[in-house]
């Protein structure tokens, strides 16, 4: 039978029809036009995204500033701040406020019943894709990062992230409930969204500032790792004290061996796949032997990662840094970057865009109590991150504030705590504006303050420079250096 029969029948005639099917036609019913448009309102968001990155990241770098804090700062203008280009529901948006919607009305035919439905998958297939961009960032770093050179400050890394979490936590949640009696569970939150670092933030800049393969970027970068899955452990635990007023102990246990497990055997494996793999890449002979068998290998291990329930950018990470021990690392590296820089800036400028500055406006009344938590929050946020620096040990010539400063951004994992929080209902408004206005400045503080703290290396810039210059007669043979 065509389908345009089906869809016409009465609704009662739906009984004959099997389960799966009944899905099909009543989607194909309820937003026809929205399912036709979808791919339109993501093309525009593209556009959107590339034209800010672009624009934000070039206007950085006249600045003197990282690219990255241009996308980020870029995402911020065209997102539910400013110009309302690109909106998120979880940023506060809807359909009624995207720009892109109404271009697609105006344009494209869009009927005003489809919208909904459509800015909803529009905005999902977007948040998929951001997702999608800083799994293949992280990758990107563990290409770039030496596992040896990380294993030689792994204990150096471990003190500095659990200083990392416990004393922001501690001084968090303590100072609320004594100098704003705020009530145990909601401080509980606040203070375990101080624990947060954005490794993808600080590792883009660190990439970009040519210090990734430093003592002190190992040691960033290490410590965000264990801080990352630290802070996966402290939410779920949190988030748990929420909901039912009590810990799950079996729940953390759990998360503790399967994140320690998994770690261990991800750099046990690359003693055992590093060959295979280069065998592998070796037989194939069309386009894509190298990426294609390693984005099979970062996908499968953030798989892996996600389905245990830790962050599937640890999987993305750990494979990477699996597949820099290989012989095929530095052309490998060369063909994941392209790849790399159509889905990264979707990530940040999504992260800007989901950003509502609003909440920093002090002549809103409702605001007015979560900025002065908000201070408090973000003096926190910086010391308590600040003084894991003195804490490294066996580095006497190490920059001990350049470390401090690298594990300062919150970025996207404090937003998830602040969304939890949020969802759960834990949080009150003020202290939920403190804690994105914390995120906000912490993660747009990071990067300038990273590139005055790492001193800047005369020869590495004039090889960037000369990296930069167009002569095809090198670009084609010469890796890139970071």
């Amino acid at each position: 039978m065509e389908i345009e029969a089906i869809t016409a029948l009465d609704l009662s005639l739906l009984t004959l029809v099997p389960p799966w099917n009944k899905t099909i036609l009543l989607t194909a019913n309820a937003v026809p036009e929205s399912s036709t448009l979808v791919l339109a309102g993501v093309l525009l968001s593209l556009v959107v995204v590339y034209l800010a990155s672009k624009i934000g990241g070039e206007l950085a770098h006249r600045f003197g500033l990282p690219p990255v804090l241009g996308e980020l700062v870029g995402g911020v203008v065209v997102g539910v701040s400013a110009l309302d280009l690109l909106v998120f529901p979880e940023g506060g948006g809807d359909s009624s406020s995207s720009l892109i919607m109404t271009l697609l009305q105006a344009t494209a035919g869009l009927e005003p019943s489809a919208v909904a439905a459509t800015f909803q998958v529009q905005s999902e297939v977007i948040s998929v894709l951001a997702e999608l961009g800083v799994i293949v960032l992280l990758f990107e770093i563990g290409l770039e990062s030496n596992l040896k050179e990380l294993l030689a400050v792994g204990y150096q890394a471990l003190v500095v992230a659990v200083v990392g979490v416990v004393v922001p936590f501690a001084a968090g949640t303590i100072g609320l409930m004594t100098l704003f009696h705020v009530a145990a569970i909601p401080a509980i939150f606040a203070g375990a969204a101080l624990t947060a670092t954005s490794i993808g933030i600080t590792s883009k800049v660190l990439s970009e500032l040519g210090k990734l393969s430093s003592t002190e970027g190992q040691i960033i970068l290490g410590a965000a790792v264990i801080d990352d899955v630290l802070g996966i452990i402290v939410l779920a635990v949190v988030a748990s004290l929420a909901k039912t007023g009590e810990i799950d102990v079996s729940n953390v246990i759990y998360l503790i061996i399967s994140a320690t497990a998994f770690l261990l055997g991800a750099v046990l494996l690359g003693k055992v796949f590093n060959k295979s793999f280069v065998k592998v890449a070796s037989w194939l002979k069309t386009r894509g032997r190298l990426t294609i068998p390693a984005f099979i290998f970062a996908f499968s291990l953030a798989y892996l990662a996600a389905a245990i329930h830790l962050e599937a950018i640890l999987g993305a990470f750990a494979a990477g840094l699996v597949l820099d021990e290989t012989d095929e690392r530095t052309e490998l590296d060369e063909q994941v970057r392209p790849i790399a820089d159509l889905l990264v800036p979707i990530f940040f400028v999504s992260v800007g865009a989901k950003t509502d500055l609003s909440v920093l406006n002090p002549f809103e009344p409702s605001n007015r109590e979560g900025l002065i938590i908000a201070s408090f929050l973000i003096a926190i946020a910086i010391v308590g991150k600040l003084v894991t620096g003195l804490v490294v040990f066996g580095q006497p010539q190490i920059n001990r504030l350049a470390i401090g400063v690298g594990m300062i951004p919150r970025g996207e994992v404090g937003l998830v705590f602040a969304g939890v929080g949020s969802a759960s209902g834990a949080l009150s408004k003020p202290l939920e504006a403190a804690i994105i206005v914390m995120v906000i400045l912490t993660t747009f503080l990071a990067p300038p303050l990273l590139r005055v703290v790492f001193p800047s290396d005369p020869l590495n810039e004039a090889i960037s420079s000369l990296k930069d210059a167009p002569n095809p007669a090198t670009e084609s043979v010469a890796p890139k250096i970071e």
